[in-house]
């Protein structure tokens, strides 16, 4: 059941400010509400194959996974690997527009387990609209914090 999922937005502030959230998977709980926790499993420097352990909640499921950073290009490019039950690979592309920033998402996978109940994946379109709301989320909260 292998899935792609590409969501386009734009946030008012410069590609420095956003990528660096999307490049760290611990302040992903401030602005994607199904993430419940990401915790760094490696020390040292965040590199390439750097690891996270990570909770998300899909109501009414905890999932717990392993996230891993597999691209890292600085305020361009980062891509994030998940392990089941996801089985998936997440890439946000940033570019500059203007005085702020574009970001071309991209989710594609092919999730196991319990996401594979009936009913428990929506629809594409739908979870595109679902996934483009934490990009106004993420914008609220650089806004406030700026």
């Amino acid at each position: 059941m292998w899935r792609r999922i590409e969501v386009d937005a734009r946030i008012r502030l410069p590609v420095e400010v956003v990528f660096d959230r999307l490049a760290d998977p611990t302040t992903w709980p401030d602005f994607v509400p199904a993430v419940v926790m990401r915790r760094r499993l490696d020390e040292g420097r965040v590199a390439v194959g750097s690891r996270w352990a990570a909770i998300d909640r899909v109501w009414p499921f905890y999932l717990a996974f392993v996230d891993e950073l597999l691209v890292h290009e600085p305020h361009r490019r980062v891509v994030w690997g998940s392990s089941a039950p996801w089985n998936s690979r997440v890439e946000y592309r940033c570019m500059p527009d203007g005085g702020g920033t574009r970001v071309h998402a991209t989710y594609e996978g092919d999730p196991s387990g319990v996401m594979r109940l009936p009913g428990l994946l929506v629809p594409s379109r739908v979870a595109s609209q679902i996934l483009a709301r934490d990009f106004v989320r993420l914008e609220r909260l650089l806004i406030a914090a700026a």
